[in-house]
């Protein structure tokens, strides 16, 4: 089932969420709803809060090519237990912040440690996109956003831009309703 994206601001966005103590049916549809909520949006990696779920779960998928088959991963719990100091650049984008992107400095490596959705404790390494995307999927889960690393005049455009876009939203979908 596809679930609703929030967008930003959102005060659910910016809660720390909660750990998962119990991996069960609810858990596992979650997964399933945020994969194909993930796909559809198109995205490569989304967090139970940006839909609004104060759960420590994340999705991701950072295959991109044509001919890269897909790669899903599903990490409950996940935190980073070791970070390189070598940092790399990405320009970072958000399905809770659409088509805004900016350039954000993360640890070029980490290693993650995680329950997968069968309940297994798992360690993972990850470099390049697949590193970014799993901490700016952490970061969601700790109540960050990728726009928490720019100035704060450039934080500051964005999140008026995505109340606009909010007000836009809202009001198309009331003429929709009415019409």
């Amino acid at each position: 089932m596809l679930r609703p994206i929030l967008i930003h601001p959102d005060p659910r966005l910016k809660k720390v969420c909660e750990a998962v103590s119990d991996i069960g049916p609810a858990e596992a549809q979650l997964v399933e709803d945020m994969f194909a909520t993930m796909y559809d949006a198109p995205g490569i990696g989304l967090a139970a809060p940006q839909v609004g779920v104060n759960a420590r779960v994340i999705v991701m998928d950072c295959a991109r090519r044509e001919d890269e088959p897909p790669a899903p991963q599903a990490l409950i719990n996940p935190e980073v237990v070791w970070s390189s100091e070598e940092t790399s650049d990405y320009e970072e984008g958000c399905l809770s912040i659409p088509e805004i992107y900016a350039m954000v400095t993360r640890p070029a490596e980490v290693r993650v440690r995680f329950l997968d959705p069968q309940g297994a404790e798992r360690e993972e390494s990850y470099s390049g996109i697949w590193a970014t995307c799993v901490q700016h999927e952490i970061d969601h889960l700790n109540g960050k956003l990728f726009i928490d690393y720019l100035g704060p005049m450039r934080r500051r455009m964005i999140t008026d831009k995505m109340k606009k876009l909010k007000r836009e939203r809202a009001k198309a979908g009331a003429e929709r309703v009415e019409g």
